[in-house]
């Protein structure tokens, strides 16, 4: 399906983190670079890691967050997309 760069808990809620590095901001830099299809494929990829490790009834709330690099600077964006 993909892959996903962390999964972390943040109290209750499943945390999925995507993360982006990228030299410059030139076409959006590290969190543009995040389009529908990567999205897309991100969501996927977590219904998969959720079906396989909780039952249905059971899912904890989830968010995406995306860590998003630039040189030295690092920012999270908590519930990204």
């Amino acid at each position: 399906m993909g892959e996903i760069d962390l999964i972390m808990r943040d109290q209750d809620t499943l945390v999925f983190v995507e993360v982006r590095a990228r030299s410059s901001s030139n076409w959006g830099g590290a969190l543009g670079s995040i389009n529908a299809s990567k999205q897309k494929k991100i969501s996927k990829t977590a219904e998969h890691y959720l079906q396989t490790y909780f039952r249905a009834s059971a899912y904890p709330p989830c968010r995406f967050d995306v860590i998003a690099i630039k040189g030295e600077q690092l920012e999270w964006f908590k519930a990204a997309f």
